[in-house]
């Protein structure tokens, strides 16, 4: 959400191959001080992209609001939080994985008052390439004078002469933010958005997402 709040556009890539043990369909929160995984379970075939990547059981919404009750029910912005956070939950479509992140990401964005504009891969007419000519195409549609908001961890894999060579200037971008009480002895890092909200509320979270 700090990448998405210091972007002009965010492009969903939702023909891209879904990778299993990726973030695509899971996110750590904190349950009893600890962290653990909550995760969509998902039915999917080698090579599926992630838009074709169906849910295996359609009742993980009601299922991870529990859970999400059961580990932030005593946090000191819950009762701010839960009222729309299970409504954005309860009104997910569930046709997809895709459909339904893109759902609680951009409703979650428009709860915190970030004012970027979101697009697919699939609405920007790009050709079926791969790697970064892909990635490339996709901003090269955006239109000109276009930088890219990567994450640090593209240093390992992105060619830099390609996106000189299309002008397009390559951002890396990490997210450091100040810690804040969880209710843990030591700050637990890497969280879903979730953490803050229900330990922050609304405001405070925002704040946390545009440092």
């Amino acid at each position: 959400f700090h990448k998405i709040a210091r972007a002009d556009r965010f492009i969903f890539l939702e023909q891209a191959q879904y990778s299993r043990g990726s973030y695509s369909n899971r996110v750590r929160i904190l349950d009893n001080g600890r962290p653990c995984w909550l995760t969509q379970p998902v039915r999917h075939s080698f090579g599926q992209a992630i838009g074709e990547v169906a849910f295996a059981d359609n009742a993980w919404p009601d299922k991870h609001l529990s859970h999400l009750r059961n580990a932030y029910g005593d946090s000191s912005a819950f009762a701010e939080i839960w009222p729309e956070l299970a409504d954005i939950s309860r009104t997910m479509p569930a046709e997809s994985l895709a459909t339904a992140n893109r759902h609680l990401v951009t409703a979650l964005s428009g709860r915190l008052d970030l004012k970027t504009e979101f697009a697919t891969d699939g609405e920007l007419g790009v050709d079926a390439l791969v790697g970064d000519d892909r990635l490339i195409a996709l901003l090269s549609a955006c239109g000109d004078d276009v930088s890219y908001l990567s994450g640090s961890g593209g240093r390992n894999y992105q060619n830099k002469d390609k996106f000189v060579h299309a002008d397009i200037s390559l951002v890396y971008a990490g997210y450091d933010g100040p810690a804040y009480e969880q209710g843990t002895d030591k700050f637990v890092a890497g969280l879903s958005v979730v953490d803050a909200l229900f330990h922050l509320g609304w405001g405070e979270t925002a704040r946390l997402v545009l440092t």
